[in-house]
């Protein structure tokens, strides 16, 4: 987005995070914003916000390791603010694999064979995995997938790839405006 902050960015009039608060919130208990910069703008939302403790950039862990360090429930669920589009039931599909396998975590994951896709940042994760991730971060990995790997993870097998899309440009951002403006009954979320 050209050093512009992504999750600021409008759709159908509102900052994407909002929509992807909007798809979250009926799923969980508490939302929480994993932001660096802007943050002003975030606590806006009404959500609170943190900022990543490890020092210099290290991606969507250190904002999962920001939201263990502030949360007191049992799980986290990580999801990213630029994929506005995240399925209604998300959290359910995640939390029953999670439970069914036993699992410390359970991530997303679409299509089939050798086109699978594994969304390593749509994550549902056990919160008590926080020394695990500094241990790791501490060792200056960055790699959500390598640090999944070894923690007992399911994969959560969903049908619908586009509703994993990241907008990672304006452009991205217009071609999903123009496609749901040409889908009868489809609207933006409400705010």
């Amino acid at each position: 987005m050209g050093g512009v902050d992504k999750g600021l960015q409008l759709l159908h009039g509102q900052p994407m995070v909002q929509q992807v608060l909007h798809r979250l919130q009926p799923q969980v208990g508490q939302a929480l914003i994993s932001a660096n910069r802007h943050l002003d703008d975030y606590e806006r939302l009404g959500v609170p916000v943190c900022s990543d403790s490890i020092s210099g950039y290290a991606g969507p862990l250190a904002g999962i390791h920001a939201a263990m360090l502030v949360i007191d429930t049992p799980y986290l669920l990580s999801a990213p603010c630029d994929s506005p589009l995240l399925p209604i039931d998300l959290v359910s599909r995640l939390s029953s694999a999670l439970a069914e396998h036993q699992a410390d975590a359970a991530v997303v994951v679409t299509g089939d064979g050798n086109q699978q896709q594994r969304h390593p940042v749509f994550l549902l994760l056990r919160s008590d995995l926080r020394s695990s991730l500094e241990q790791y971060l501490n060792q200056g990995q960055r790699k959500v997938d390598d640090w999944l790997a070894s923690l007992n993870c399911v994969e959560v097998p969903f049908d619908d790839e586009g509703a994993f899309v990241n907008l990672n440009t304006p452009e991205d951002i217009q071609v999903l405006l123009n496609v749901s403006t040409k889908i009868p009954g489809s609207r933006p979320a409400p705010g």
